[in-house]
């Protein structure tokens, strides 16, 4: 069964970057950067954010490795674009401007599908990035859970492939679980770290393994679905072994 990691991920989506009416939409060549300064909610790039803002914030809090994740992403789109960081700015605002609104939740997947709607394996990419999401702190609330639902069926997501993606991502955290806990040496190793690290530069280690670990996913790079599975079994693996030492340190 096929599994996308976050944040991750998803190394087959492409995003906007050209100011295209909706009806002008077409697919871009990722390889030409363009100077972007289009309302961000008539693409693709603007939707996605919006979207990610509503699912993580869904069940009331933004986890750390969520938050992580979100972050690199605003920079994964960014970068192709002529004016990246201006372009930046403009997703993150947007994000902190969608997380806390639910009402235009519809509107937002109308949109999205009116760009979508001959290429449904897009929409289910779209899907199961924003699942991964859901899942990534190992936790699927009835919040996120309702939110996702009301998502997959405004983007005429098929139901039996909205199951099946939750049962890909709930088998995967089963046997995460099932796994033996890690040490809080092997924990440190991970981490790339050692115990006499202060808490700074344990989170610096962190955060940059993260980044390392999470894919571009609007590069179209075509990772085979064995490297993807690895990169998501890694990701997890470092959030954990993160949270246990957090945990030993009392932080």
């Amino acid at each position: 069964m096929e599994l996308i990691v976050l944040a991750v991920v998803i190394a087959s989506l492409f995003i906007i970057v050209k100011n295209y009416k909706i009806e002008e939409f077409k697919n871009i060549n990722l390889k030409q950067k363009e100077i972007f300064r289009g309302d961000l909610l008539n693409h693709e790039a603007g939707l996605l954010v919006a979207l990610m803002a509503k699912v993580a914030k869904a069940d009331g809090k933004v986890g750390e490795l969520e938050a992580e994740i979100i972050k690199h992403t605003f920079t994964d789109i960014s970068t192709h674009f002529q004016n990246s960081q201006e372009v930046r700015e403009n997703l993150k605002k947007l994000y902190d401007q969608e997380k806390d609104s639910f009402a235009n939740l519809i509107t937002i997947c109308e949109r999205l599908y009116s760009l979508t709607k001959t290429d449904y394996s897009k929409r289910l990419k779209y899907m199961e990035y924003l699942l991964n999401l859901s899942f990534i702190d190992g936790d699927f609330s009835k919040q996120e859970q309702e939110i996702t639902e009301d998502i997959a069926q405004a983007l005429k997501i098929e139901q039996k492939d909205y199951i099946n993606l939750i049962s890909n991502f709930e088998n995967f955290y089963k046997n995460r679980a099932n796994e033996k806990a890690l040490s809080l040496e092997k924990a440190y190793e991970i981490l790339e770290s050692n115990p006499n690290d202060d808490d700074s530069n344990l989170k610096k280690n962190y955060r940059n393994l993260v980044k390392k670990h999470h894919p571009d996913i609007i590069s179209g790079q075509g990772a085979s679905q064995n490297i993807i599975d690895e990169a998501t079994k890694k990701l997890q693996e470092i959030n954990e072994a993160y949270e246990i030492i957090k945990k030993n340190r009392g932080i």
